[in-house]
């Protein structure tokens, strides 16, 4: 009987506490997307970045530079790039998003500008994602075409069907974008 009296405190110190959950890490930190577009044809590349280091609230966010211009009739290949700046050092959220390929859709629109962008990478189930892409400009007017480019990253775990519709927004950045 003594035995069981002094082995009792063991037995509920070894319960399973399960009273702490664990944070929801479903969505990404997302505080730096840096799109990538180089010429098809030869040249230097392009890019455009959206950066807010220290995350929601707090310092602005900016757009560098200002304007992503593109040459008319040209073919891009584009890649993302994706930050968490509120981590030391920067975590690349790139790598983890190409690992869980099969929940993350990119979802790009142009709006105002002759512009048209496709996801060129696919996931497991051959659904596009988008970290690589293709875009394609058309002509421009005398003075250019002046409009904006939304890239969308959609978290989409067990729902995936390679429309936007589904799941959550991890981040959504709109640049400013010409075709001249």
């Amino acid at each position: 009987m003594l035995a069981l009296l002094v082995a009792a405190p063991l037995f509920s110190a070894c319960k399973d506490d399960n009273e702490d959950p664990k944070p929801d890490a479903d969505n990404e930190q997302i505080t730096t997307v840096i799109y990538t577009l180089t010429p098809q044809s030869g040249g230097a590349p392009l890019f455009i970045q959206y950066r807010d280091p220290d995350g929601d609230g707090g310092t602005p966010a900016t757009i560098t530079p200002a304007t992503l211009t593109l040459v008319p009739n040209t073919t891009y290949t584009g890649s993302l790039t994706l930050l968490d700046e509120t981590k030391t050092p920067a975590e690349n959220i790139t790598a983890e998003i190409l690992e869980e390929s099969d929940e993350h859709l990119f979802v790009f629109t142009p709006t105002g500008v002759n512009l048209t962008i496709a996801a060129t990478d696919k996931d497991k189930n051959n659904l596009p994602v988008g970290l690589s892409s293709q875009a394609v400009t058309g002509t421009a007017n005398s003075t250019g075409t002046t409009g904006s480019l939304k890239i969308t990253l959609r978290h989409q775990p067990g729902t995936k069907n390679g429309t936007a519709t589904p799941g959550d927004t991890d981040v959504e950045v709109t640049f400013p974008t010409a075709v001249r």
